[in-house]
């Protein structure tokens, strides 16, 4: 092969790849991505033993086709940011206890609220 069409060729591969790349990130971003997803009647919330954290779940009510699901948001109370943690569909209750200052657990579910979030579509 001459170098030019090798360069094509690696070109138009790259552009090809970024292409699929971007609509799989938007796939995810617009249907799997439990951040876009905001709570609609409160239901009870729950702060850690130290006070750095606040849970609030939250009832979402799909619509007449489907059930509610629960929607976990996790404050921190230091630096004021938020980010969902739990989402559990076919539920509408939150029993949530503290078993330590970073772990959670809402409905059976222990969470490390650094890093985990429980989705039950990835269950």
């Amino acid at each position: 092969m001459k170098e030019k069409t090798k360069k094509r060729l690696a070109t138009i591969f790259i552009v090809v790849a970024a292409m699929i790349g971007g609509v799989a990130y938007f796939i995810n971003w617009a249907f799997y991505d439990i951040q876009r997803i905001h709570g609609q009647e409160y239901l009870t919330e729950s702060t850690s033993p130290n006070g750095t954290y606040t849970v609030t779940a939250s009832l979402n009510n799909g619509g007449a086709t489907t059930g509610y699901s629960v929607l976990g948001t996790l404050k921190n109370n230091k630096s004021g940011k938020s980010k969902n943690i739990y989402w559990q569909y076919h539920c509408e209750k939150a029993d949530m206890e503290w078993l330590n200052e970073d772990i959670i657990q809402i409905n059976g579910v222990e969470l490390k609220v650094k890093n985990e979030v429980y989705d039950y579509r990835k269950d």
